[in-house]
């Protein structure tokens, strides 16, 4: 299966099964997912049973090493994927920013969620915005997409690498004084926390990662039963959105642990797409934006790509590739 997303059939599907098993993490965040997910299933056909299975991923076990330096292929997937195709579990539910652009062979995407604001959210106690940062100022990110932008926009802030789900980072936060955090808003907003948000930061400062604030069913290639089901929870215009944002992540060759950011959205049936690739410490930076019609998203994500290698964005992401992972890609995805 490619990177791209599959469509789902039409609404108001008789059921054909009486019963599924959904896959998740254990984190808050992805059971709040999760139990979306089950509850709109459950609204839209309430004879069918449907039980949560919560497996651990291997970027739940390792906490102590930055993501960075782990290598991001299957990270927080590749254990619910083979219980997929093991069908211990019949569909799966993730951020979509964190399924690789590239699924196990088998498997593919059912559905996505209607996207919840695809920005980043600046947390401070002490500072109302990024620009009031003073120089020094520690910043806590676990991401290298937002280290690169901050760097960028104000090159002696000091960036402390935080893992761990919400609630342990703002626990690590607190506890340590930092200056500011920063975390997607859709996380926060999706656990009712958007009370701590100081500011939503504008795109112009910060792109958000290819595909936040999206949610993805992940299901089993030729699972046609469940591919109905999930027409009822399938937005098309974030399939469009994210079409596009994955079309151009794949054709830069880039994980979600790479300084690569990007924004879509549609106008007038046009898709407007605004394209970053960074070195990690922001000196070097690639912007770019491209518009066409809808629907030819994925071509349209391939050719800002295209865009910025032109401009370079190759050389930075081999060298930043090169100089980062330390547990290079291991296929850690069962073979046939």
């Amino acid at each position: 299966m490619d990177w791209s997303i599959s469509l789902t059939t039409g609404n108001n599907v008789k059921p054909k099964r009486d019963s599924i098993i959904i896959g998740t993490r254990g984190s808050e965040l992805a059971l709040w997912q999760t139990n979306w997910v089950k509850a709109e299933l459950e609204k839209h056909y309430p004879e069918l049973s449907v039980k949560v299975e919560i497996i651990k991923t291997t970027g739940d076990k390792i906490l102590d090493v930055s993501l960075s330096k782990i290598g991001d292929k299957g990270l927080f997937t590749k254990e619910i994927e083979n219980a997929l195709l093991d069908k211990k579990i019949d569909l799966a539910v993730h951020s979509l920013k964190d399924l690789p652009t590239v699924l196990p062979r088998g498997l593919q995407i059912g559905a996505v969620s209607e996207r919840i604001d695809q920005r980043d959210a600046f947390i401070s106690y002490k500072y109302k915005s990024l620009d009031e940062l003073p120089d020094n100022a520690s910043v806590a990110t676990g991401s290298l997409r937002r280290k690169s932008q901050l760097l960028n926009y104000k090159p002696l802030l000091n960036i402390i690498d935080i893992r761990g789900n919400l609630q342990t980072r703002f626990k690590k936060f607190e506890e340590n004084g930092y200056d500011a955090m920063i975390l997607a808003y859709a996380g926060v907003k999706r656990l009712g926390m958007d009370e701590k948000i100081t500011q939503v930061i504008p795109v112009e400062l910060m792109l958000p990662a290819v595909s936040q604030g999206v949610m993805a069913v992940e299901i089993r290639e030729g699972d046609d039963d469940i591919l109905e089901l999930l027409s009822v929870i399938n937005n098309k215009t974030s399939e469009i959105e994210t079409s596009a944002e994955r079309s151009m992540l794949n054709a830069l060759q880039g994980g979600c642990q790479v300084p690569i950011g990007v924004y879509s959205y549609i106008s007038d049936g046009k898709l407007i797409i605004e394209g970053m690739v960074a070195s990690i410490d922001g000196r070097k930076m690639l912007r770019d934006k491209i518009e066409g019609d809808a629907s030819e998203s994925v071509a349209l994500g391939k050719k800002l790509a295209e865009k910025l290698k032109a401009q370079g964005a190759e050389e930075i992401l081999t060298a930043i590739r090169n100089e980062t992972v330390i547990f290079p890609g291991e296929d850690i995805y069962k073979k046939d």
